[in-house]
């Protein structure tokens, strides 16, 4: 059974720091696109950063480039998105996506499993 599990979310005031995790379980995804995405209350859920299998490329939405950094450790089977100079607008449950059929992830429709979510609230 295929398991994406987030973990590292968590309250912090603006301008600080997290790091987001995202453990695979069940197959590898070491050849595959990953990327994350977020929902805040009442919006839809929005792109924020993919990254390719060899980690060679990477993408990020306008918003949070410059502050966040995707990665991955396919050894591990882990992704990472390390959020810094966060903003309150940076509050929203954040999802750890994978496509199977694509070189980035940037889309839902694009995805073929996501994670459960991680809540980070980022106070003013």
């Amino acid at each position: 059974q295929v398991q994406l599990v987030e973990s590292g979310g968590g309250l912090v005031q603006a301008g600080g720091s997290l790091r987001l995790s995202c453990a695979a379980s069940g197959r590898s995804f070491g050849s595959y696109a990953m990327g994350w995405f977020r929902q805040a209350p009442g919006k839809e859920r929005q792109f924020v950063a993919t990254i390719n299998w060899s980690s060679i490329s990477t993408l990020y939405a306008d918003s949070v480039k410059g502050r966040f950094t995707i990665s991955r450790d396919n050894a591990k089977n882990t992704l990472y998105l390390q959020m810094n100079s966060l903003k309150p607008e940076d509050t929203a449950v954040y999802y750890c996506a994978v496509g199977l059929s694509t070189r980035l992830v940037r889309i839902g429709s694009e995805v073929d499993y996501w994670g459960q979510g991680t809540q980070v609230t980022v106070s003013s």
